[in-house]
């Protein structure tokens, strides 16, 4: 016999309640998102490779170490998403929706993938909802973005959440900032961490992410890019604080939040939960005002966030999903019946009803035992003597023409 196999290590199936669980979050977000005005986008799992390098930035972890490339010769390099905004921003522009009323609000619920160590709630094949609004920088996008993923995690019941806020500037201010941060850490360099070290020059707005004792130190007296604003960022940040105060959005401003993407720009903001230990991230996002430009576009302003499937059902109660009613269960007892019983279960999926037919050959006592626990409300039974049709609520059964089936469990319905 052949050793069994597995799925691959870092991705696994969706199977059962958890199929269930996931249905009803999607239900939740369509809901919430198309209310607001969000339209349903998705993209192709492979993009070209130079969409991650010149979009999400070469410095960054996900383009150096996380993505799955694949190289089609000489002049093509194909890359498995590991984010969402690149490519809707490339939709936007490939399919000219700057035409459109602005903001063009979109959202998604797709797999991702990176190349990254497994663990609870992190996989190499991931899943995220995500939402952006793309075409205004008006504070109240920045807002209204935030505000909806709060309504998502709390209409599913995520528990101990945190929402974490700040202003990266733009990129001119970043800049100037980024220069004072790197000669502070060259002058504290024998007290950070190899990796910290390694990134001054490349990426050193990241040593704020640090969990090294002696880094985290250092970085207690770093330079705060929030003090460092300009009036207009100070002001656009304001805006979207005194936003989410009017509708009770409660939050924190974290001056050392940074996101692990170059695009960000202006708001920044991240949602944990407390209920997920160290690895507490659920979902986050930002303002990425110049990304349209980096990938070939006119200057377009947009605002969006990603959020983890795996991380909100991890992070909320597991109630109990109960399976869609089953309006009727079709059983036969022998070969002959097989046409009419066939036909009676699609005449029942046609007439709008959920219905199905036996198909496992169980013996006709099976049958019903199989309807019971697949939560049928009626039972169509034929045999030599006719249908016989069981309300399963009452335990009533009447003898009736097939053909009058739908007629008889249309009122119980």
């Amino acid at each position: 016999m052949s050793p069994k196999l597995q799925a691959p290590r870092g991705t696994y199936d969706v199977l059962g309640d958890d199929a269930l669980a996931r249905a009803r979050l999607e239900e939740h977000a369509r809901r919430i998102l198309e209310g607001a005005g969000y339209s349903r986008i998705e993209t192709p799992a492979f993009e070209a490779t130079e969409l991650f390098a010149r979009g999400v930035g070469e410095s960054t972890d996900v383009v150096q170490k996380e993505m799955y490339t694949i190289d089609e010769g000489p002049s093509e390099s194909l890359t498995l998403r590991p984010e969402g905004t690149a490519p809707v921003c490339r939709a936007y522009l490939e399919h000219g929706m700057h035409k459109l009323p602005q903001p063009v609000k979109l959202w998604y619920l797709s797999s991702f993938f990176r190349r990254e160590r497994p663990q609870a709630g992190r996989f190499r094949q991931f899943w995220q909802v995500g939402a952006e609004a793309i075409g205004s920088d008006d504070p109240a996008v920045d807002a209204e973005v935030i505000l909806l993923l709060s309504e998502l995690l709390e209409t599913v019941g995520a528990r101990g959440l945190r929402l974490r806020l700040s202003s990266l500037g733009t990129p001119e201010t970043r800049e100037r900032y980024r220069a004072d941060l790197q000669d502070h850490l060259r002058a504290h360099e024998a007290e950070l961490s190899a990796e910290v070290r390694a990134r001054i020059e490349l990426n050193p707005l990241r040593a704020f992410d640090a969990d090294h004792p002696g880094t985290r130190r250092v970085m207690e007296a770093a330079p705060l890019l929030l003090d460092r604003l300009n009036p207009d960022d100070a002001e656009h940040f304001a805006t979207v604080c005194a936003r989410l105060d009017a509708v009770g959005v409660q939050y924190e401003v974290d001056p050392t939040l940074v996101r692990g993407l170059d695009y960000y720009t202006r708001t920044v903001f991240e949602m944990t939960s407390d209920a997920l230990g160290a690895q507490s991230g659920v979902g986050g996002g930002g303002r990425y005002d110049g990304l349209m430009e980096i990938i070939g576009g006119a200057p377009t302003p947009g605002m969006g966030w990603a959020a983890g499937i795996e991380r909100i059902l991890l992070s909320s109660p597991a109630p109990p999903v109960a399976p869609a009613p089953l309006d009727l269960y079709v059983a036969y007892a022998g070969p002959q019946h097989g046409a009419e019983a066939f036909r009676l279960a699609a005449d029942a999926r046609r007439a709008g009803h959920s219905a199905r037919l036996e198909l496992g050959g169980r013996s006709l006592k099976g049958q019903l035992k199989q309807a019971d626990r697949a939560g049928a409300r009626y039972v169509a039974i034929l045999g030599d003597e006719g249908t016989a049709l069981k309300d399963m609520e009452s335990g009533e059964q009447k003898t009736v023409e097939t053909q009058t089936v739908m007629h008889h469990i249309r009122g119980g319905l």
